[in-house]
C-alpha cells in the first residue's frame, strides 16, 4: 500500500491533490472526513481526550482546598497533579511500544477505564500520601490513552485531513480540560471535592465504554517486535533525526508554561482585592473553550501559512495573554487567560500534527517521546511554578512562565528556518 513520505508531507500543504496523494484504491483505504466511520473516529477520540483532561485536572481547581485540608503547602498541594503527569510521561515510554506491538484500540480502552476506576478509589483516600497514589496511579493509566490517539488518527486518517483531526482531537482536550475543572470546581463549592472527584470518576468509566463501543478497528496497524534492540534503534532514529528533538522540546515548554499558569491563577484569584469563592474559580475554566475553536483553526492554517508559522503565532498569542494577566482587573486577566488558551492549543496541536508525518518508523513510540517531553514539562514547571509563586507572587510566575515561552519561539523558528 503506498503512503506518502514524510518529506512530501512535511514541505507540502496538507490537502489532497493529485500529485501528491497515493492512489486510487491506497486512498479509499484510509478515513477521509465526511465518511461515517471519520464521524465515528472522531466522536470516538474526541470522548477519550475530554475523559483525560478531565480526570487528570480535576484537582487543579480545588487545589486551595487540598491545602486547607491535608495542612500542606501550594507547592505540595500542587503534587497531586505533577505526580499525575509524571507517571503519565514515564507510562509513555511504556505504552507507545506497547501499541505498536499488540494494538492501538484494546490499550486505549483498557488505560481508560483503568484511569477512571482509579480516580473513583481517590475519592475514598483519607490520607494526603493516599490521595498522591491514587493520582500516580491515574497517570500511569492514562498515559495508554495519551500515548495511542495521535498514533491511531496518522494511521487512519487520510494524510490529506491528519491536521484538521489532529485540531479537533486536541479540542477534546481542552473541552475534557475544561469540564474536569469547571465540574469539580462547582461540585466542590457546594458539595465537598470527593464528591467533585468521584463525579467525574464516573464521567469518565461512561465515556470509556462509549469510546470501545464506536471507535472502528485498526486498519493500517502493523505490529512490531518489543525486543529492546529494536525499541533502542527506533530511540536512536527519533533522537538524530534534525526536527523530531526539536518538537519533543516545545512540548515540554508549552505544557510547562501552560499549567503553570493554571496551577496558581486560583491561589491568585481566591485571594484580596478578588477573593472569588471556589465555583467562580471553576467557572473560568470556560477559557478552554477558546482552544475548542483554535485548535482546528490551527490545523486548517498550516495548509496555507505552514507548520513553523503557525506555530511561532500560536505562541506569540501565549505570551501576549501572559502579559494581560499582570493586571488588576477581573475583565483583562480573563481575557489574558482566553489568549493564553487559545495560543496553547494551537500551539500544541501543530506540534503533536507534526510528530506522526516526521517519523519514519515506531509512530507509537515518537509520540510516546514527544508527550513524555509534554508531561514532563507540567510535572516539572508546574510544581516550579510554586516556588516563584511562594518568593515573588504573580509577578515571579509571569517572569517564569514568559522565560518558558521565549525559549519556545526561539526553538519555533529553528523548525521553522530548517524547514523540517
Amino acid at each position: 500500500m503506498s503512503r506518502l513520505s514524510a518529506s512530501s508531507l512535511l514541505d507540502q500543504p496538507e490537502q489532497p491533490s493529485v500529485a501528491s496523494a497515493p492512489s486510487h484504491h491506497a486512498t479509499t483505504q484510509y478515513i477521509q472526513r465526511g465518511t461515517p466511520q471519520f464521524i465515528r473516529v472522531t466522536l470516538a477520540l474526541f470522548s477519550a481526550g475530554l475523559a483525560t483532561f478531565a480526570l487528570l485536572y480535576c484537582v487543579q481547581p480545588i487545589l486551595p482546598l487540598l491545602s486547607q485540608e491535608f495542612a500542606v503547602s501550594p507547592a505540595t498541594s500542587s503534587l497531586s497533579l505533577s505526580v499525575s503527569t509524571a507517571l503519565l510521561a514515564f507510562g509513555l515510554l511504556i505504552t507507545g511500544p506497547l501499541s505498536d506491538a499488540i494494538g492501538r484500540k484494546s490499550v486505549m480502552v483498557t488505560a481508560l477505564m483503568l484511569a477512571a476506576l482509579c480516580t473513583l478509589i481517590s475519592a475514598t483516600m483519607t490520607s494526603w500520601h493516599g490521595i498522591l497514589l491514587m493520582r500516580a496511579l491515574t497517570g500511569l493509566a492514562l498515559s495508554g490513552v495519551a500515548a495511542v490517539g495521535m498514533t491511531y488518527l496518522s494511521e487512519e486518517i487520510h494524510p490529506g485531513f491528519i491536521a484538521f483531526s489532529m485540531g479537533l482531537y486536541i479540542s477534546g482536550n481542552s473541552i475534557g480540560g475544561m469540564s474536569g475543572r469547571l465540574i469539580s470546581g462547582v461540585i466542590a463549592d457546594f458539595f465537598s471535592w470527593r464528591a467533585a472527584i468521584a463525579t467525574i470518576g464516573c464521567f469518565a468509566l461512561a465515556s470509556a465504554l462509549m469510546f470501545w463501543k464506536i471507535l472502528p478497528p485498526s486498519r493500517h496497524f502493523r505490529p512490531t517486535s518489543l525486543r529492546p534492540k529494536n525499541l533502542l534503534i527506533n530511540f536512536r532514529l527519533h533522537w538524530r533525526d534534525p526536527g523530531l528533538p526539536l518538537l519533543f522540546a516545545e512540548g515540554f515548554l508549552l505544557m510547562g508554561a501552560f499549567v503553570t499558569l493554571f496551577n496558581y491563577i486560583g491561589y491568585r484569584l481566591v485571594s484580596p482585592p478578588w477573593s472569588l469563592n471556589q465555583a467562580i474559580v471553576g467557572l473560568l475554566s470556560v477559557v478552554y473553550l477558546t482552544g475548542t475553536w483554535s485548535s482546528p483553526k490551527a490545523g486548517a492554517m498550516t495548509a496555507v501559512f505552514g507548520r513553523g508559522r503557525v506555530m511561532l503565532f500560536s505562541t506569540g498569542v501565549m505570551l501576549a495573554g501572559l502579559l494581560l494577566t499582570l493586571f488588576s482587573s477581573l475583565w483583562l486577566i480573563l481575557g489574558g487567560m482566553m489568549l493564553f488558551s487559545a495560543g496553547f492549543f494551537a500551539a500544541h496541536s501543530v506540534a503533536s500534527g507534526w510528530i506522526g508525518p516526521r517519523a519514519k518508523r515506531a509512530k507509537g513510540q515518537a509520540s510516546s517521546l514527544y508527550l513524555f517531553s509534554y508531561y514532563l514539562g507540567s510535572s516539572l514547571a508546574g510544581t516550579a511554578g510554586g516556588l516563584f509563586w511562594h518568593r515573588f507572587g504573580w509577578p515571579g510566575i509571569t517572569l517564569f512562565i514568559s522565560t518558558l515561552l521565549i525559549i519556545a519561539l526561539y526553538i519555533g523558528k529553528q523548525l521553522k528556518n530548517r524547514a523540517v
